[in-house]
């Protein structure tokens, strides 16, 4: 790997996961409020329908996995320039890995986000869901830097 790089640490992980977050709300919330009506936020269930099923979780599942096949990033990382590589040899992921990374979150999620916050702690700056995948996520060389290392 070029020593133009460094691991992308949690803050700048957590900026790009907010603009994902944002990006997918206002694409999503407005079709569900035109299939459920006003009522769909004040709701206390926790799947409406089908509908809800399908845009709040399905569609950004495929919408993210697309992402890191084709652009090896989501729209968030790409505006904070993050890239996921493959760990291991520092190339692109491949889809296997990529899918395995997203179905990984659930993992990083369900301990209180305890596999999020492992990127801080982590030499390579991976959440529990890149160690169980095999990715790194770098972005260009920066202040406080933590150089690519093959392992």
């Amino acid at each position: 790997m070029n020593k133009e790089y460094e691991y992308a640490g949690f803050w700048i992980r957590l900026g790009a996961t907010l603009i994902d977050s944002l990006l997918i709300m206002l694409f999503v919330m407005p079709m569900l409020m035109t299939v459920y009506g006003k009522g769909y936020l004040l709701a206390d269930n926790f799947i409406f329908g089908w509908w809800d099923l399908g845009l709040n979780y399905v569609l950004p599942a495929i919408a993210t996995i697309l992402f890191w096949v084709y652009k090896s990033a989501t729209p968030g990382k790409i505006a904070t320039k993050l890239i996921i590589l493959d760990a291991k040899t520092g190339s692109k992921a491949t889809t296997k890995q990529l899918i395995g990374r997203y179905l990984a979150y659930y993992v990083s999620t369900l301990p209180l986000c305890l596999g999020f916050l492992w990127i801080v702690f982590d030499s390579r700056k991976q959440a529990w869901h890149d160690k169980l995948a095999g990715t790194v996520v770098i972005r260009k060389r920066g202040s406080e830097a933590v150089q690519f290392e093959q392992q």
